[in-house]
Formats: C-alpha cells, structure tokens, sequence
C-alpha cells in the first residue's frame, strides 16, 4: 500500500522557519537507547506504516531537499520515494504528483504530514476496497472538511471550510483503491474541474455516480500548521491525553488570526 504524503506547502502560518515546516519538531522518541526530537511529520509517516503502508511518496517543492535528506530511501520497514510539485497547485495536484508510481491493483492512503491525531493505528479500521474517510469531531468545523454522510456513513457531501458546516466530523485522512486514485485524476484532469481541494474533487465524484464512506474511528485531531497547534500538539505529548475541547479551540483562535493559506497542505 502507498502512503501519500504531501509536503509541498510553505507552511506560511507558521512561518518564519529555517527548515520546512514538516521537520518542526514536536516531541520526542527512544531510539537505540537515546532520546532525540521527533519532526512532526513522522507521526503521520508512523501512523501510515501501522496501518498498512510499505511505500511511501513525499510530495516536496524544489526547494525542500531537507526532507529527502531527513527521510532518506527508507524508514521503519517502508520505502520512500519522492515526487516534485514545480509550483504551488492545491492539495489535489500535490497528490496526483505521486500518480505515476501507484498500480490499479494497490491501495493508496493520503494524510497530511502537518497533524497529530488519535488514535495512532485508526488507518487499520478503513477497508481496502472503498474510497473511505477517516473522520475525527472537531468544534470549530468551519476551518477544516466536514464530511456529511447518510445513516449508512455513506458520504453525502464535504464541505470544504464552509461556515455553518453541518457536522462537526471532518477527515483526517482517506484510502481508496489505486483503480479509484485513477479515477478520480481522471476526474480532475477534465477542463472543467482541476479542483484545489479534494473536497470538491469528491463532491463532483458522487455526482458521477461514485461512492465513498466515512469512518468515524479518530479522537483527537491537532493542526499543527499554527502557534496554537503546535503548543496543543507539545502539550498532548507531555500529558499523553487529548482534549478536544482545548485543541481545536486554540487551532480555531489562529485560524482566526491568520489570512495566510497553505494550498499546497489542504
């Protein structure tokens, strides 16, 4: 299974950095007897492999080779490739980036390399042969893709960052079969659509007949593309809990602060 992760963005909240901000470092880990800071992204990379993934595809700008010289050819049992968005396109052309390598027989999963969230191995609980969402609540939905679903948890509709959303459950990650990844770069390759979010990519999706479910399997959910993010996301490790009443309340009030978007991550 590929595990799709894109790291193109300039991370402009959270900015000035002097390395991208998918090294920042959040927390820590043992390693050979040692402890030594985690970078942020490793959580996502960790949660990937726990839920299936052996290959890996970062999707990075021209100018962040201090990823493939942090991550190198292969972590943890998993091999890693690399794929260059020339420019920033949005989060669906930073995906597709990584289309060349992915069969129609294999399974793709697609986080964001900028969060946290909970439980660590919730990739396990989404099916192989159905595009599906892993969905985690949140109280400020407004900021992120709630996901609107019938009794069933088939998907009915992503709002993407739409105020007065109607629901408060928004995705985290999503899977689908590497035939369906086709399809949907298909879909977003016709003159009428090259959509920026994924969000309205599936929207048209279902329209066309397509299907996807929603998996209601996540607890806690950091962005920890802002100031508060991050000091929700340090404060999560330290304790070893969640709140999130606390978390997204402070991911809110940034969001708030900061007009800047970073296209190429949502």
């Amino acid at each position: 299974m590929w595990g799709i992760i894109p790291a193109a963005g300039a991370g402009n909240r959270i900015q000035p950095l002097a390395f991208s901000k998918e090294l920042l470092p959040v927390g820590s880990r043992i390693e050979e007897g040692s402890e030594r800071p985690r970078a942020v992204s490793e959580y996502l990379v960790e949660r990937m492999i726990r839920g299936g993934a052996d290959k890996l595809c970062f999707i990075i700008s021209p100018g962040k080779g201090d990823i493939l010289h942090y991550y190198g050819s292969r972590l943890w049992g998993a091999d890693i490739m690399y794929a260059v968005q020339p420019q920033p396109g949005g989060l669906c052309d930073a995906v597709f980036r990584a289309r060349p390598f992915v069969a129609a027989d294999e399974s793709v999963v697609v986080g964001l390399p900028d969060t946290v969230w909970f439980p660590e191995d919730a990739l396990k609980q989404l099916p192989e042969d159905v595009l599906s969402f892993l969905l985690f609540p949140v109280e400020q939905p407004q900021f992120f893709d709630a996901v609107l679903t019938d009794e069933d948890d088939s998907v009915r509709e992503i709002q993407v960052k739409q105020k007065n959303a109607g629901t408060n459950w928004i995705w985290g990650a999503f899977k689908m079969p590497g035939c369906v990844f086709h399809e949907l770069y298909d879909l977003w390759r016709r003159p009428d659509r090259g959509d920026e979010y994924f969000g309205t990519l599936i929207n048209a999706w279902l329209a066309d007949g397509g299907r996807a479910i929603a998996i209601r399997a996540g607890r806690g959910y950091v962005d920890v593309g802002t100031l508060h993010g991050y000091r929700s996301a340090i404060r999560l490790l330290e304790e070893g809990s969640f709140s999130n009443a606390y978390s997204h309340a402070t991911v809110a009030q940034e969001e708030q602060q900061s007009n800047a978007i970073d296209t190429a991550s949502r």
